[in-house]
C-alpha cells in the first residue's frame, strides 16, 4: 500500500528539501498535524518525538502513484533510514495524521526521531514550542 508522506520540517514548501525531493512527484499536499508528538530542534532540522501530548504541524504529502517508489526510497535516503539499523537518526513508521482542511485522519510515514536520538533530545533537546518548524527560523 502507498502511504502519503507526512513532512514537518525541511520537505514543507518554502524549505529546502521541497523543491529538490517533491518537485514534480506529488499528487497533492495538504496542511496536516501529527498529534502524540513534540517537535525539537535540530541542527539545520527538526525531529518529531513521539509523546502522549503535543501535535507537530506539517504537511501531508500524496506521492504520484508512478513516483511512489523513486519518492520512498529518495526520502529514505535524505533521512538516512535504513529499516532495522540501531543507527538510524530517524525511524518510517506509521502513524495517523489529520487533515486540517476537514479533520480526516489519514495513515502516512513519518520520519520519527529514533529511540537513542529521542532518549537524547528528551533529557536535553530544545522544544518547539507549538510544533511547528516554520516558527524556528
Amino acid at each position: 500500500m502507498n502511504l502519503p508522506f507526512f513532512v514537518y520540517g525541511t520537505l514543507r514548501p518554502g524549505e529546502i528539501n521541497h523543491d529538490r525531493f517533491l518537485r514534480g512527484r506529488t499528487a497533492r499536499e495538504e496542511p496536516a498535524l501529527l498529534r502524540g508528538a513534540v517537535l525539537y530542534e535540530g541542527p539545520g532540522y527538526p525531529y518529531a518525538v513521539e509523546a502522549p501530548e503535543g501535535e507537530v504541524r506539517g504537511e501531508l504529502v500524496t506521492a504520484r502513484p508512478e513516483a511512489y517508489a523513486e519518492l520512498l526510497a529518495l526520502l529514505d535516503r535524505l533521512e538516512e533510514y535504513v529499516p532495522g539499523d540501531p543507527r538510524n537518526l530517524y525511524d518510517r513508521v506509521e502513524r495517523p495524521v489529520v487533515r486540517e482542511a476537514d479533520g480526516t485522519a489519514v495513515r502516512a510515514w513519518v520520519y520519527v526521531a529514533a529511540p537513542a536520538v529521542a532518549a537524547r533530545l528528551r533529557a536535553r533537546g530544545t522544544r518547539v514550542e507549538g510544533g511547528d518548524w516554520r516558527g524556528v527560523r
